[in-house]
């Protein structure tokens, strides 16, 4: 089964994870299909908290890829971050 998740990059304790689309078998910081986004758990300041490619990830979900926990929350997340601008501009 496909999974979207996240995998951890960063230094000790300076969390930095990619969310990434890979085969549920595979090892949390093995093998992945593609790369879509980002999330910064430590963001301070300007620095963006969570980037992620919408369009992709509705892409995999369509193809029946699967959520984690936590990227739902994030995909909420950047769902609700994405139509506030465009809420705000129109």
């Amino acid at each position: 089964m496909v999974k979207i998740r996240l995998t951890r990059g960063g230094a000790k304790k300076r969390p930095f994870y990619h969310i990434i689309v890979t085969d549920s078998r595979s090892a949390r910081d093995g093998r992945n299909i593609e790369r879509v986004g980002y999330y910064n758990p430590v963001a301070t300041g300007g620095e963006k908290r969570v980037e992620l490619d919408t369009a992709r990830v509705q892409h995999w979900l369509g193809n029946g890829a699967q959520l984690t926990d936590k990227v739902a929350v994030l995909y909420k997340e950047a769902l609700k971050s994405a139509d506030a601008p465009a809420a705000s501009a129109a």
